[in-house]
């Protein structure tokens, strides 16, 4: 099983300090992780891991700690641990992000219907059995 994967910025708060910058909102800084995973693929499916649905949850607090729960497809998913990895540290990336964590979760297990209207399209459109609401 997986272990948390932590996500650090450094560069966070002595950039916003030393700038000057209004501190972010946390609804900002979502939006901008949302973009972020919106550009990291899962290596079996080539769909984003936001579209696809394999972000259960992501949090943002007011001093930019950052709580994400995701999955894969499949339990034996070979590239879990690195695709943890990834999520931490381009997650880590965004301006505001401070500190946080990335837990691999396997309940409830991933099924397309968990996948978002444009995931479903391009499951649709692979073939793959989804609802299309």
């Amino acid at each position: 099983m997986t272990e948390n994967e932590s996500i650090n910025n450094e560069h966070s708060d002595k950039t916003a300090e030393s700038s000057n910058k209004p501190k972010r909102s946390p609804e900002e800084i979502k939006e901008e992780i949302i973009e972020v995973l919106q550009t990291i693929y899962d290596p079996e499916i080539p769909i984003d891991i936001w579209n696809l649905g394999l972000i259960y949850r992501l949090e943002v607090s007011e001093d930019g700690e950052v709580d994400i729960d995701m999955t894969v497809t499949a339990p034996g998913c070979p590239v879990i641990d690195a695709l943890q990895r990834e999520v931490a540290a381009r997650v880590g990336q965004v301006e505001g992000v401070t500190t946080g964590t990335v837990r691999v979760v396997w309940r409830p297990p991933w099924t397309p219907d968990r996948a978002t209207p444009e995931g479903k399209s391009a499951l649709a459109a692979m073939g793959v059995p989804v609802n299309i609401d």
